[in-house]
């Protein structure tokens, strides 16, 4: 079965582009939204592999009230639920000392550019998120 990669992306020019880079080169299930409440009910029912999340989202909302993508995988990863899913972040608005000051804020995984200049650098990203999670050992259901 194919992995499954959600797209949280606010621009269709970037959504395509990942689609087809994904799907064409990668031979990944794409879904792309903008709803944080599809994202985390795709988790917790485990058909989510990887999340690649926009940074700055104009349209998202959870519980009603705006929120980017900073604040969404901030809270992924801080429910044990959808904790092991990687999120990958992408922005635009990349500056000197942005990647480390974005991880460290959301707790994602990793961090990558737009526009993607290499499809094989975004897909080894991803292929290593991949692989590390499935080797890695599952959360106790206690």
């Amino acid at each position: 079965m194919s992995q499954r990669i959600m797209i949280v992306e606010d621009d269709p020019m970037n959504a395509k582009l990942f689609q087809l880079v994904l799907t064409r080169k990668g031979h990944y299930v794409i879904e792309i939204t903008e709803d944080p409440a599809r994202v985390i009910e795709e988790i917790k029912a485990a058909r989510v592999d990887l999340v690649i999340m926009d940074v700055s989202l104009s349209n998202s909302r959870l519980d009603g009230k705006p929120v980017d993508g900073l604040q969404i995988t901030r809270r992924l990863k801080g429910d044990p639920a959808t904790r092991h899913v990687p999120v990958l972040l992408a922005t635009a608005h990349a500056m000197k000392g942005s990647k480390e000051k974005f991880l460290k804020e959301s707790g994602a995984d990793d961090y990558i550019s737009k526009p993607i200049v290499s499809a094989d650098e975004l897909l080894a990203r991803i292929e290593t998120l991949i692989s590390k999670r499935s080797h890695a050992v599952p959360p106790s259901g206690r």
